[in-house]
C-alpha cells in the first residue's frame, strides 16, 4: 500500500458541521436507516448513495462481495451496490439497540454509530454503520461494514444444537478412530497446530467439517515452548480470547508464552480437535477434479495420503526455519553465531559478550533476559524501531474497545473491522502522537543514548506496522529503560562491515568484540512452506501474503490465493479469533455448493 494511501478524516471542519446540543441519536439512526435499508431493498444505487458524504467508506468481509473489500469515496460505492445489490439481494435490514448512539473520538471528530442485521440469499450477516453531521444539519453514512456471520440451513453446531445424546463408554474409542481417520477422510487438512490453526480447526469442527490439524513438533504449544525462554505476550488477555473457550478470569494480563502453550494443547483437547503431534506434511498436490493428494509422515517413518478437497496452511506470518543474513569473514569468526528461533536460555551464554543484532520485540525480550542473568549483551540496532509502552499505547488504542469493561469481545471484532484501515491510518497518527506525548520521558531518553526511533507505518504507530510489515516495533514492558540506563549496552548507526576472528567490523572503521552474535531479524516468507510442500509451480501462483494493498485490506490471509483449495490462516490470537470464521465460512459453503462468485480485486504477486 502506497504511504500517502489514507483518506481524510470527517472532521467536523472540513464538513462545515456542528454537533446540535439536544441531539437526539436514535431518532437520527432510526431516520436514516429506514431510507438505507428501503434503498437496499430495491436494489437502488442512485437512493443509496444519495445517504452518504462523498469520501464514504464501505467495507464488506464475504456478505456481500465473497472477499475482503473495502470501496472509498461514493464512485466505488455506487459501482459495487449497482453490481452486487440488486433487487431482493438484501432484505430484513433491522437496526439494533444496543452500542447506538453518539460518539466523540476527538473534538473535531463525531459520529452516531449503530449496529444492524440482515439477510442475504444465502447467508445471515451484520452490519454497523457510521454517521456524520453536514452543513445543513442532516446526517449522512460515513462508514459501513457489512460482514457475514453465518450460512442459512448450516449453523454452528453450538448450544442447543449441539449433540445431546448420551455417551456410555464409548467416547474414548470414537475419539481415538476419530482422530486416527480410520473410518473416513477428513475434508480439510491443516499445516500446523499452532493459535490459528487451531482456532479455524474449532471454527470448522462447530460448522461439521471435518479437518486433521498436522503438527511437526512433539506437543501441541511447542511452537511456544521452544522459543527463548523469557518470551512473553506483549498483547493484553482482553485482546487474546480464543473462539469458544476464552481464558479464565483469573488469567494474567500479559501470559508467559509456556502458559499459553499449555493453554493451547488443552484448548485441543476440550475442543475435540484431531492432531497429528510429530508428523510433516511431506507434500502436496491437487489432481484434475480440484483435490488435494496430501502426503504426512509421522514420527515412526510411516506416511499416509488424504484426498482432501481443502489444504490450509497456518504456519505463521513468518517461517520458523529463517535464514541468518550473510557477512564476510563469519567463516573466520570463532565465535557462536545462531538466530533467535533457536535460542532458549539466556543462561546458555553465562560469562561471555553477547551482541544480538535487532532492535524489535525479540531482540529487546532476549537483552532484557540476558541482562538479568548477569551476561554482558550489546543490541545493534540496523535501523529505526518504532517503541510504545504497554501502558500508556494500549490505553489509547483499546480503552472502551477492547478491556475487562469493555464490550462482548464479539461486539468489539466487529466494531474493530468496522474501521477501515484507509481510515484508521488518520485516527491512528493521532493516537501515535498522544501515545508519543505520553511516552515523552521514554523516548526522549532513548534518543540521548542513540537508539532511533520512529512514528511507526505511515507515522501511524503500532497497528498499521504491524498489518503492513508484521514487525518493526518493540512494545515496551521494561527493555527500554534497561537500554538507558547502560544495563543493555547500544550500538546504532553504522552498518555491519565484516565479521573478524574476534567480533565484528562497522563501515564506520569501528568494531565490537564479542563472544556470541545472535541474530534477532524476524522470520523468513510464510510461502517458503508452500513452495517445500507443493513445489514451486503451483507456489508460484499464490498472490502474495500479508501487507496491505492498495484498498487497505491484508493480502491473502483467509481467502482467496488464487489456487483452489488453498488457504492461509494466520495473524495474532486476535486477528485468528475474527477471521478464523470467515475462513470456516468459505470452506463450508463451497462444501455445500452455496458459495457465491467473488467481487475480486486484482492483486499484484
Amino acid at each position: 500500500m502506497n504511504n500517502s494511501s489514507s483518506a481524510p478524516l470527517p472532521t467536523l471542519e472540513k464538513l462545515g458541521a456542528s454537533v446540535p446540543e439536544d441531539l437526539d441519536a436514535t431518532k437520527v439512526a432510526n431516520e436514516w436507516f429506514s431510507q438505507f435499508a428501503a434503498s437496499l431493498e430495491a436494489g437502488d444505487p442512485e437512493r443509496t448513495l444519495a445517504l452518504f458524504v462523498e469520501d464514504s467508506y464501505w467495507r464488506d468481509i464475504l456478505a456481500l462481495t465473497w472477499d475482503f473489500r473495502t470501496f472509498v469515496g461514493t464512485p466505488k460505492i455506487k459501482q459495487f451496490v449497482k453490481d452486487r445489490v440488486t433487487s431482493g439481494t438484501i432484505k430484513n435490514l433491522k437496526l439494533k439497540d444496543e452500542f447506538l448512539g453518539l460518539q466523540r473520538p476527538y473534538p473535531d471528530l463525531a459520529w452516531i454509530q449503530a449496529l444492524f442485521t440482515f439477510e442475504t440469499d444465502v447467508g445471515l450477516a451484520s452490519g454497523i454503520v457510521r454517521l456524520v453531521p453536514t452543513a445543513n444539519g442532516d446526517w449522512k453514512g460515513h462508514t459501513v461494514l457489512t460482514n457475514l456471520e453465518d450460512l442459512k440451513g448450516f449453523p454452528e453446531k453450538l448450544g442447543h444444537l449441539r449433540d445431546d445424546r448420551p455417551n456410555h463408554g464409548k467416547w474414548v474409542e470414537q475419539r481415538r478412530r476419530e482422530v486416527e481417520f480410520l473410518d473416513s477422510e477428513p475434508t480439510v487438512l491443516i499445516a500446523g497446530a499452532g493459535q490459528s490453526g487451531l482456532e479455524v480447526a474449532a471454527r470448522l469442527e462447530c460448522l461439521g467439517i471435518s479437518s486433521l490439524l498436522v503438527e511437526k513438533n512433539a506437543r501441541i504449544g511447542d511452537n511456544w515452548r521452544s522459543r527463548y525462554s523469557a518470551l512473553c505476550l506483549h498483547d493484553p488477555v482482553w485482546y487474546d480470547h480464543m473462539p469458544y473457550l476464552p481464558f479464565p478470569p483469573t488469567w494474567p494480563v500479559y501470559a508467559p508464552s509456556v502458559k499459553l502453550a499449555n493453554w493451547l494443547e488443552h484448548y485441543a483437547d476440550a475442543m475435540e480437535l484431531n492432531v497429528w503431534t510429530s508428523s510433516m506434511v511431506e507434500k502436496a498436490s491437487q489432481d484434475k477434479a480440484g483435490k488435494w493428494d496430501v502426503t504426512v509422515k509421522r514420527q515412526d517413518g510411516s506416511e499416509r495420503t488424504f484426498k482432501v478437497n481443502h489444504i490450509i496452511f497456518a504456519t505463521g506470518i513468518g517461517n520458523t526455519d529463517a535464514t541468518i543474513p550473510q557477512y564476510p569473514g563469519m567463516d573466520e569468526f570463532q565465535g557462536q553465531i545462531l538466530h533467535s528461533n533457536t535460542h532458549k536460555n539466556a543462561t546458555d551464554h553465562a560469562g561471555k559478550k553477547v551482541m544480538v543484532v535487532g532492535a524489535c520485540t525479540s531482540a529487546h525480550d532476549i537483552c532484557a533476559d540476558y541482562y538479568e542473568n548477569g551476561v554482558d549483551v550489546t543490541m545493534y540496532q540496523r535501523s529505526s524501531t518504532y517503541i510504545m509502552t504497554t501502558k500508556n499505547g494500549w490505553k489509547y488504542l483499546m480503552e472502551g474497545l477492547y478491556s475487562e469493561q469493555a464490550p462482548p469481545t464479539d461486539v468489539a471484532d466487529r466494531i474493530n473491522a468496522s474501521f477501515p484501515n484507509l481510515l484508521m491510518t488518520g485516527i491512528a497518527q493521532r493516537q501515535a502522537r498522544q501515545i508519543a506525548d505520553a511516552d515523552k520521558d521514554l523516548l526522549e531518553g532513548l534518543k540521548k543514548v542513540g537508539f532511533r526511533t520512529n512514528l511507526g507505518y505511515n507515522d501511524a504507530g503500532f497497528l498499521l506496522l504491524a498489518w503492513s510489515r508484521g514487525g518493526g516495533y518493540y512494545l515496551d514492558v521494561g527493555a527500554s529503560q534497561l537500554i538507558i540506563d547502560g544495563k543493555i549496552k547500544l550500538k546504532s548507526g553504522p552498518q555491519i562491515e565484516r565479521f573478524t576472528k574476534n567480533g565484528i567490523k562497522f563501515d564506520d572503521g569501528s568494531e565490537l568484540a564479542t563472544d556470541v552474535v545472535l541474530f534477532a531479524t524476524g522470520l523468513g516468507d510464510a510461502r517458503r512452506v508452500m513452495h517445500n510442500v507443493c513445489g514451486d509451480e503451483v507456489a508460484n501462483k499464490v498472490s502474495r501474503l500479508w501487507g496491505l494493498n492498495e484498498e487497505g485490506e491484508i493480502n491473502g490471509a483467509w481467502r482467496d490465493v488464487s489456487v483452489p483449495g488453498m488457504w492461509f490462516m494466520m495473524g495474532n490470537l486476535a486477528l485468528c479469533r475474527f477471521h478464523s470464521k470467515h475462513l470456516a465460512l468459505q470452506i463450508k459453503a463451497i462444501e455445500e455448493g452455496v458459495f457465491g462468485t467473488r467481487y475480486t480485486l486484482t492483486e499484484a504477486k
